[in-house]
């Protein structure tokens, strides 16, 4: 988010719009980057586009390969599977503060959260039921009141985004989401910070299981 009274610049425009077409993969891992393709495409100066790059980069979003150029960097099987183990210990984390902080109106937030989810899934819309369960984490985030563990959320988050499209897909995957997430409701209902703990972890846990099943064995990279 912008600080306030700060300018939106050409350069900040072509990022967002970059950075929003890598999570949702309109832009796919190893793809190039031709700052002159993509200037036309967003109707920005080059320096602005060359700008975003050098930002993604520094994101771990974008890859400068020698005599290539620029290219959207493909997350690793292993790399993966890092980030979701760090994102487990830190979202358990957040789950055991919001139980031990979550109040009435948060809870219901929560919940609505939640039906939402399950409604998409009645619908079919696996790609909205992603969206909401982003939502979703999001809010638990916030109930936490956890700075630290959110800010380093935050950086691991624009990777896990680039996968969750996957992984949500998988057959069943997104049914028991719905499960596991009531479970973790029940915990922050209770006010039970080791049984939110405990139900957050899980459910990435199985997360890992689900993201194994959408890898390329021969390539070992995300497909």
């Amino acid at each position: 988010m912008d600080a306030p009274g700060h300018k939106i610049t050409e350069a900040d425009d072509a990022y967002s719009r970059l950075h929003q077409a890598i999570l949702r993969g309109e832009l796919l891992p190893n793809q190039r980057l031709i700052e002159l393709e993509l200037a036309h495409s967003f109707g920005v100066g080059r320096a602005a586009v060359r700008t975003a790059l050098a930002r993604l980069e520094q994101e771990g979003l974008v890859e400068h390969a020698p005599n290539r150029g620029a290219r959207v960097r493909a997350i690793s099987e292993a790399e993966a599977i890092e980030i979701l183990e760090a994102r487990a210990v830190l979202e358990g984390l957040v789950a055991r503060h919001a139980a031990q902080r979550a109040t009435g109106p948060d809870l219901a937030a929560l919940r609505a959260i939640d039906a939402a989810m399950a409604e998409r899934l009645a619908a079919g819309d696996l790609l909205g039921v992603s969206e909401l369960n982003s939502e979703f984490h999001v809010l638990l985030q916030r109930v936490a009141g956890h700075a630290t563990a959110k800010r380093l959320l935050d950086r691991l988050q624009p990777h896990h985004v680039r996968y969750q499209y996957r992984t949500i897909l998988v057959g069943g995957h997104a049914a028991q989401s719905l499960a596991e997430h009531r479970a973790l409701l029940a915990a922050l209902a209770a006010h039970d910070g080791a049984a939110a703990e405990e139900a957050m972890r899980a459910h990435l846990a199985r997360v890992v299981d689900a993201l194994r099943q959408v890898i390329d064995p021969a390539a070992r990279r995300l497909i």
